[in-house]
């Protein structure tokens, strides 16, 4: 049995549960899907096009306000924050607060990770490069595969992450 991370009744329920590493992936569940585990690829190009609609700089901003509280450990106070935010995407608010709040989970679990130098970092450097420099889901969620995290740090001090 996984741990909530949020609820949304009848709307969805992100949880941690074990995976293929340790015990903290995240798990989506949703009305038309059952439980499983979003790809970074799957949020970033969600949010992308999200962003088309709203724009990709309002939605980094709001990422922004949760991201620098998030640690962790799960916070009822960050969670009811997504969902504030949420609201003002009116018909899409539904859909923020989910992706919001899977990346929240992903953020606490970068957090969590045993032997992680950059911890939620590597999250908002992927949203960074997703909303901000325009490029591909695709490229965000595999730009720090095989990268030392010296590297890695050197460009997100560069973004200012």
């Amino acid at each position: 049995m996984g741990k909530l991370i949020k609820e949304v009744p009848s709307q969805f329920k992100i949880e941690f549960d074990s995976g293929k590493f340790d015990s903290w992936c995240v798990y989506l569940e949703t009305p038309t899907k059952k439980r499983y585990p979003p790809l970074d690829t799957e949020y970033f190009s969600r949010l992308y096009d999200l962003g088309q609609k709203h724009g990709h700089q309002k939605i980094y901003d709001d990422y922004i306000k949760f991201y620098n509280p998030t640690s962790k450990t799960i916070s009822i106070e960050i969670n009811d924050l997504i969902t504030d935010i949420s609201k003002n995407y009116n018909t899409d608010s539904i859909e923020i607060d989910m992706w919001f709040s899977v990346i929240y989970g992903g953020m606490i679990a970068e957090e969590n990770k045993q032997f992680a130098v950059l911890k939620k970092r590597i999250k908002r450097l992927g949203m960074y490069q997703v909303l901000i420099d325009g490029q591909t889901s695709f490229y965000a969620a595999n730009f720090s595969k095989n990268k030392k995290w010296r590297e890695l740090d050197s460009i997100m001090k560069q973004y200012g992450i």
